[in-house]
C-alpha cells in the first residue's frame, strides 16, 4: 500500500500514535496509552468522567470501525495486533464503568487494577469475544474489546462494591 500522508495519519490512528508497532505485546501497550488518555479526560472540568470517557470511547470506535478495512489490507490480516485502538476504547470503557458506578475517577491502584482485568479479559476473550471479533471489518476489530470491557468494567465495579474503596 502507498505510503502516503493520508495513510500515515490513517496508520497512526489505528496504532494510537505508534503504540501497536511494539515488538512485543501491542496490546498491552495500546491499553496503556488508554490509560493515558483516561486520566486528563476525567479531570475536565464541567463533565462528568464517565460521560467524557464514553465519548472518547466512542470516536474510538467509530474511527476504527470505519478504518478497519484499512487495517486489514495494509497490514494484511484480519484484526490486525498493530491496531490497538481497540485497547483504548476498551480501556475507556472499562473505567468509564467505575466513574458511573462511584461517581469519582479510580486512583492510581484502581488504573492498575483495571488495566490487569482489562488485559485479561482481552486474552481471555470469553464468550462473546471470540465470535464478535470474527465480525467483518472494523466491526470485528472493535466490538470484542469494547464488550470484554463491559466485563472488565463489571468486575472492577464488583470489587468496589465488595469493599475495595481505594481503587
Amino acid at each position: 500500500m502507498s505510503d502516503t500522508a493520508g495513510n500515515r495519519g490513517k496508520v497512526a490512528v489505528l496504532t494510537f500514535c505508534g503504540l501497536g508497532l511494539a515488538p512485543v505485546a501491542p496490546g498491552t501497550f495500546g491499553t496503556l496509552g488508554g490509560v493515558l488518555l483516561a486520566i486528563p479526560i476525567v479531570l475536565i472540568p464541567g463533565v462528568p468522567g464517565w460521560l467524557g470517557l464514553l465519548a472518547a470511547a466512542a470516536l474510538a470506535v467509530a474511527l476504527g470501525v470505519a478504518l478497519g478495512g484499512f487495517a486489514e489490507r495494509h497490514f494484511d490480516c484480519k484484526d490486525p495486533g498493530q491496531v490497538v485502538i481497540d485497547e483504548v476504547a476498551g480501556y475507556l470503557v472499562t473505567v468509564a464503568a467505575w466513574d458511573l458506578a462511584f461517581g469519582r475517577p479510580l486512583t492510581f491502584a484502581g488504573h492498575c487494577a483495571a488495566f490487569l482485568l482489562f488485559r485479561a479479559a482481552d486474552i481471555l476473550k470469553p464468550p462473546p469475544g471470540r465470535w464478535l471479533e470474527q465480525l467483518p471489518g472494523g466491526w470485528g476489530v472493535m466490538l470484542d474489546d469494547v464488550v470484554l470491557a463491559l466485563y472488565s468494567g463489571a468486575a472492577l465495579c464488583g470489587l468496589g462494591w465488595l469493599g475495595f474503596t481505594w481503587l
